[in-house]
């Protein structure tokens, strides 16, 4: 196989449909119902670190892009990768290869300590990625958990992440639920306290009292 050179530049907005249609030959028209779109709906991509392949024949031979996500109750921070795409005819050139390795590189200048995402180990291994420990992260969605992968551009950065991952808007609206909560949860308590208060400040029911037992009548013994 002839191998190509190829060059990496920056998405521009311009790149929106081209990249679309490049998505829909790689993955399909049913790519939209996978569980990492769930994270990816109404979202947008991290900025600065989604990149193109460009060759002199095919102005988009590749894709990437990332993802801001948060895990488990801690909110720990982390990217998703994906989608990951390189054009049918320019598979094994290495493209996809490159894309990862220059925008990895870039995260982790820019302090990102996570980087997760759901495809074949075998491939995504080559760039240090390897399976989530089993049961440790839960997606929205059902996800093969030997597809469930993460590279630590930090060591230990895996280590306090685990739970749910959500968006940044399903992170939001949990959020102000606890908080819509909170004084709900405060005014019952509340009103709770009174009931019991005035529970307390009533008098005593004495059965022997005859005026507290309506038609009782005293009989002589």
């Amino acid at each position: 196989m002839t191998t190509i050179s190829f060059s990496l530049v920056p998405c521009a907005t311009g790149d929106h449909d081209g990249i679309e249609r490049l998505l829909d030959v790689c993955f399909g028209l049913g790519r939209r119902t996978k569980t990492s779109y769930r994270l990816r709906e109404g979202e947008e991509a991290v900025p600065g670190l989604s990149f193109l392949a460009r060759t002199e024949k095919v102005a988009l031979a590749g894709v990437i892009s990332y993802w801001r996500v948060f895990i488990g109750e801690r909110s720990v921070p982390a990217l998703l990768l994906g989608p990951l795409a390189v054009h049918p005819n320019l598979q094994g050139q290495g493209i996809g290869r490159a894309l990862m390795q220059h925008t990895l590189a870039l995260a982790g200048n820019r302090g990102e300590r996570l980087v997760i995402l759901v495809g074949d180990e075998p491939y995504y291994a080559r760039v240090g990625f390897q399976k989530v420990p089993e049961g440790r992260l839960v997606m929205p969605g059902y996800v093969d958990p030997h597809r469930l992968l993460y590279l630590e551009l930090v060591e230990g950065a895996l280590d306090d992440a685990v739970g749910l991952v959500l968006s940044p808007s399903r992170r939001l609206q949990r959020q102000e639920s606890a908080a819509l909560a909170i004084p709900h949860q405060a005014y019952e308590r509340e009103q709770q306290g009174k009931r019991d208060q005035r529970a307390e400040q009533r008098e005593p029911f004495n059965f022997f009292d005859p005026v507290a037992v309506v038609g009782l009548k005293a009989e002589p013994a």
